[in-house]
């Protein structure tokens, strides 16, 4: 369990906090490209680490964040005009370019220099991935990109995706970090049989709690869960965190499987997850085929939090059904697609910040652990020294993938797997359909025949 002191040091975002101030050292994904889909289109209200935000498109393309409020009156530049290479307050017609520079003054008289000395808080931007990303942080010369993989693609071979959660960052990231709950929160109502010996699905469920190793990484950290899977081998599944919010969970095939997570703080009670992932890359749901996004997503309203709500939530229950639940159609009743409801229930569920004083922490929870650990040491390193932020200036290291592999008994789990894990390695000797094919089978819905 967290203190109170480092639990609220941990999951506090706003301005002049110290994850807060930690975080905007990196660059941040903002927004989905195609939310501002040409030239001059709307404006969009962005709530990005506690900061009410303006995304635009200038006549250029360019794109920009700037602070809601005008600073002449206050007025919210959400109303304004996006033209002629600016966002135009209506108020008094203030107009400011991407860098928050003031280029037009139309209530002050022709020989004032009063515009010269006005600039609106704005973050510069940049494109990469179907991505909007801001730099919010303290340098004049700014850090490169992380050095994902998917960026390296061209925008054709590239999916991204986005949904928004109503709970704190920390509890949403650590879900995707939490790799032994897949066996019980997604597949308590399934049984070894049901898949072909030999699969991934087949080991995780024989042994529903595997063993757990845990490692520090110039990125963040790194995880393997491991089980027996027959003579003279472990069925390992294993998994990264990313400075400061991003993740690559362990579904999926190690070798094969390019993408990332990140849980994007909107405040200390929303997060915004965008998905960037490699088409075909061998991302993958749990179990089933996953159905479009936007089937799963109410449509998006002009308010702050308006963007990529989900179709379940609190107010619906997270469309849990009872005799579904009871009769182990599911193990919980709440319907398994992506982005997933059951995920989503258990973490929206502990309330918008968790109260880490309360919790009970076993061995399975080591990843959850040593990122806390990290994240903490990291920032209040920063915060104290002016430590740089890791993986900030290394870029290259954010190349790492994630995924499931056998691995014969004894082996060191890190060399084994090191070429497995290094990114643009073409591994055909490794059937991608290893793990997705098997989670495909449509189950026979009855009951269990033994308990978990």
């Amino acid at each position: 369990m967290l203190t109170k002191e480092d639990n609220e040091a941990i999951t506090q975002v706003g301005p002049g906090t110290l994850m807060g101030s930690f975080m905007r050292e990196y660059w941040v994904p903002a927004m989905l490209s195609s939310e501002l889909a040409g030239a001059d289109s709307d404006p969009l209200r962005v709530r990005l680490l506690g900061e009410d935000l303006i995304g635009f498109r200038d006549s250029e393309g360019r794109p920009g964040l700037i602070a809601d409020l005008c600073p002449h009156r206050g007025t919210s530049l959400f109303l304004g005009r996006n033209e002629e290479g600016g966002l135009r307050c209506v108020y008094h017609g203030w107009k400011f370019d991407v860098t928050g520079a003031c280029v037009d003054m139309p209530n002050e008289p022709p020989e004032s220099n009063f515009k010269s000395r006005i600039k609106a808080t704005a973050y510069p931007c940049t494109e990469a991935g179907g991505l909007i990303w801001t730099y919010m942080g303290t340098r004049e010369v700014l850090p490169p990109l992380p050095g994902l993989e998917v960026l390296a693609l061209p925008d054709d071979e590239v999916r991204v995706s986005a949904f928004m959660r109503p709970c704190n960052w920390l509890q949403a990231l650590e879900g995707d970090i939490d790799t032994v709950h897949a066996a019980i929160l997604h597949g308590g109502h399934r049984e070894p049989e049901w898949y072909p010996e030999g699969s991934f699905t087949y080991y995780e469920l024989m042994q529903r709690a595997p063993h757990f190793e845990s490692v520090d990484a110039p990125y963040g950290t790194l995880y393997g869960a491991y089980r027996d899977a027959g003579p003279g081998r472990e069925y390992w599944r294993i998994g990264q965190f990313l400075f400061p919010f991003w993740t690559n969970p362990a579904p999926g095939v190690l070798g094969h499987k390019v993408g990332n997570g990140a849980w994007v703080p909107m405040d200390d009670a929303h997060t915004m997850h965008f998905s960037i992932s490699k088409i075909g890359g061998g991302v993958v749901p749990e179990t089933g085929e996953a159905p479009r996004q936007d089937s799963t997503l109410l449509p998006n309203t002009t308010d702050w939090y308006g963007r990529f709500r989900t179709v379940y939530g609190m107010e619906n229950d997270f469309m849990i059904d009872r005799e579904d639940q009871r009769e182990l159609g599911s193990y919980t009743g709440i319907p398994f697609h992506s982005p997933g409801p059951e995920d989503a229930a258990v973490t929206i569920t502990m309330g918008s910040t968790l109260n880490r004083t309360v919790e009970h922490l076993g061995t399975s929870d080591l990843m959850i652990i040593r990122t806390r650990q990290r994240l903490l040491e990291a920032a209040q390193a920063f915060a104290d020294h002016k430590a740089q932020p890791p993986g900030l200036d290394e870029p290259g290291v954010y190349g790492v993938r994630a995924g499931g592999a056998f691995i014969p008994t004894g082996e060191n789990w890190l060399e084994y797997t090191k070429d497995l894990m290094a990114p643009f390695t073409e591994h055909p000797e490794i059937d991608p359909e290893l793990f997705a094919a098997v989670t495909t089978v449509k189950a026979v819905r009855h009951k269990r025949t033994r308990p978990l």
